[in-house]
């Protein structure tokens, strides 16, 4: 079976790529009015180049898995901002597509902590479906809005799961259909399990995003890989399975992200998916991005029966 890897939006090795470049709504608000546009305009367009620089790294080094930064357009959602951040861009995203289906990349959004559907607040819900339409129209501007997802928590637990889980199913029922096709859900290392997310998952028939760490920092006894992992894989169907993997920084910040994967941590998770022969894609968090993932690799590669097949791809 095969192991795919990649890593988020910033390509560490490439000098000044960044393309989560920002302004905050202060410094807009003391621009005059002729040049606020002009500085979304041009922070965007760098954000875009920057992605197709990781893009084509990606594809000289191998590595099919990328995670577009949420941060591309600054200020996309906030309500006193209005500024057209797709039609002056045609031609970036057209290019960003162009190489992802080109080369068969699998990318995808993950937008942040406060893009949750558990509130009781209706706003909040606002505010995530509003966020949740920022990111499938970058994604429809790319020709990726079939196949491109956008990965969430379950959310808050509000001192009651059962009670906010509830809440969850019947505010996803302002998402637009479409985009809740290309959504997934993660568990999270504070609240939701592996197996409460699952279950999530199973009821609203969206795919899962296995999180190895936060499984680890954050899991009921019982809940075992060897039982977990089939459930989880059954969640995807036309799409390798797909996990976050990093480890933690110390034992004192254990829900930290370290700088690189230790190969220790993850060995276990390693183990019981070449017992059960099922290709995965492994998305990495680690804090050095791309550095981590070929760090990662090497690692890997050096176990006795894994085969590396090609710069981002190894076979257990």
């Amino acid at each position: 079976m095969k192991i795919r890897f990649g890593y988020v939006a910033n390509a560490l090795n490439l000098y000044d790529s960044t393309p989560s470049k920002t302004m905050t709504f202060a410094r807009y608000q003391k621009l005059a009015s002729k040049d606020r546009e002009e500085q979304l305009e041009r922070i965007t367009r760098t954000n875009l180049e920057h992605t197709i620089r990781a893009l084509h790294y990606n594809i000289a080094h191998e590595i099919p898995l990328y995670r577009f930064s949420s941060s591309l357009v600054p200020l996309a959602t906030h309500d006193e901002v209005d500024f057209d951040y797709i039609t002056p861009f045609t031609e970036e995203y057209r290019m960003i597509g162009e190489l992802v289906r080109a080369h068969q990349l699998r990318t995808s959004f993950h937008p942040n902590q406060f893009t949750l559907f558990t509130s009781d607040r209706p706003h909040v819900t606002e505010n995530a479906v509003k966020d949740m339409e920022y990111h499938y129209r970058l994604l429809e501007a790319m020709g990726l809005e079939e196949e491109g997802h956008i990965n969430i928590h379950v959310g808050g637990a509000y001192g009651d799961k059962e009670k906010s889980i509830a809440r969850f199913h019947d505010n996803l029922k302002q998402l637009p259909v479409s985009i809740k096709e290309q959504m997934t859900l993660e568990n999270d290392d504070k609240t939701y399990t592996t197996t409460e997310t699952l279950q999530v998952c199973e009821e609203e028939k969206v795919p899962m995003m296995f999180d190895y760490h936060h499984y680890m920092a954050n899991h009921d006894e019982g809940e075992d890989l060897d039982k977990l992992l089939p459930s989880f894989f059954k969640t995807w169907s036309e799409m390798p399975p797909k996990l976050h993997i990093s480890s933690p920084k110390s034992e004192q910040a254990y829900r930290s992200h370290a700088d690189f994967v230790d190969i220790t941590f993850v060995r276990p998770l390693l183990q019981e998916i070449k017992r059960l022969e099922q290709d995965v894609d492994f998305m990495i968090e680690a804090k050095q991005k791309d550095r981590a993932v070929l760090q990662l690799i090497e690692d890997i590669s050096s176990i006795r029966g894994v085969k590396r097949l090609s710069g981002g791809t190894i076979q257990l």
